[in-house]
């Protein structure tokens, strides 16, 4: 099947057209990006059909994003996490947001490879994004993944992201519930991790809370809440929750999942669901559109001819960067 094959009914029957679906979003090729937008908008047209149509007791899907430092679970969590969401009759899609290889631009951290479980079963779909040097890691479509994703009855995303700089922000701004996994070490970790963070976090999971680490994963969860104690809410009137969990003994998880889905019914509620996505979509459309300026700018060849000189100053201390950024502008706009 090709791109040009492409279609809604197709991308619910079969995970390699959705796979090639996503590949068409991500590509940078303009007769690409004109067939993901038709693409996208049949899914966004049928989702409307969808919801005049449907009991008003359907449910929404749940978009959760997960991060966390290297090296504190966040694969071996998701698969566990992933595997009990299919055992309750969810079908789960996880994108997880890597590192781009600054020569391919693909992905290089192989999230299949470390979630067997969950790449083989029917009822998952795991999929890394490469970021293509965007900010924070954060792959420019994930949000295009996410709908399409939906539109192939996947009710449960998970977005993992790979945990540097900005990322997290970015990521919060995709989803309903942010989720940040830490490790049982509390302390010096606690004292290392920046508010940001911390204040984005509606749910905060102590990973590895087995063997000689419970105790300190015991600590660790009392430190936290009494870190997240006298933050304001940031979604509604939620308050934040710390949990402690095991990926490899499969402890906490129940109460993990029974904590999001009393999130998720708290947003429906207070009407905050609806707000906080109509919200995200808004602030996507500016964020593909700086992009897309940016992209376009590089590409100009007026800016091409004068950017190499420019550069060349600037590191010289001739020019000021805000005067060649200037000079550039004008260049594009033939000013």
């Amino acid at each position: 099947m090709s791109h040009l094959d492409l279609t809604l009914n197709s991308i619910r029957s079969s995970r390699a057209a959705l796979a090639r679906a996503i590949t068409l979003v991500e590509s940078t090729r303009i007769d690409h990006r004109v067939k993901a937008q038709t693409l996208l908008s049949q899914v966004l047209a049928d989702t409307a059909k969808s919801k005049r149509f449907t009991s008003a007791n359907a449910k929404d899907s749940f978009r959760i994003g997960l991060s966390g430092a290297p090296g504190v679970g966040k694969s071996s969590f998701i698969e566990t996490f992933g595997m009990f969401l299919i055992g309750k009759g969810h079908r789960v899609a996880v994108l997880a947001v890597d590192p781009s290889s600054a020569r391919t631009g693909g992905s290089i951290l192989g999230d299949k490879t470390r979630m067997t479980l969950l790449s083989r079963d029917d009822n998952a779909y795991v999929r890394p994004s490469p970021s293509r040097g965007t900010l924070g890691g954060v792959a420019r479509n994930t949000s295009d993944a996410i709908l399409l994703c939906e539109a192939a009855g996947y009710d449960i995303i998970l977005v993992e992201t790979v945990g540097v700089g900005q990322s997290e922000t970015m990521v919060a701004d995709m989803v309903d519930m942010f989720t940040l996994l830490v490790a049982p070490g509390g302390g010096d970790e606690l004292q290392g991790m920046k508010k940001g963070i911390m204040e984005l976090s509606d749910v905060i999971l102590v990973n590895k809370s087995d063997g000689v680490l419970e105790a300190p994963a015991r600590m660790a969860q009392l430190e936290y809440t009494s870190a997240i104690k006298f933050m304001q809410p940031n979604k509604g009137t939620w308050k934040p929750q710390v949990l402690r969990v095991s990926s490899a003994e499969n402890r906490g998880i129940t109460e993990a999942w029974d904590t999001m889905q009393s999130f998720y019914k708290s947003l429906h509620e207070t009407g905050e669901f609806s707000k906080i996505r109509a919200e995200q979509q808004r602030k996507w459309m500016w964020s593909i559109l700086r992009h897309e300026l940016m992209e376009r700018v590089k590409e100009d060849r007026g800016v091409k001819h004068l950017a190499v000189d420019l550069e060349r100053d600037v590191m010289q201390g001739k020019v000021t960067s805000g005067f060649a950024a200037e000079v550039l502008l004008r260049a594009f706009l033939k000013e």
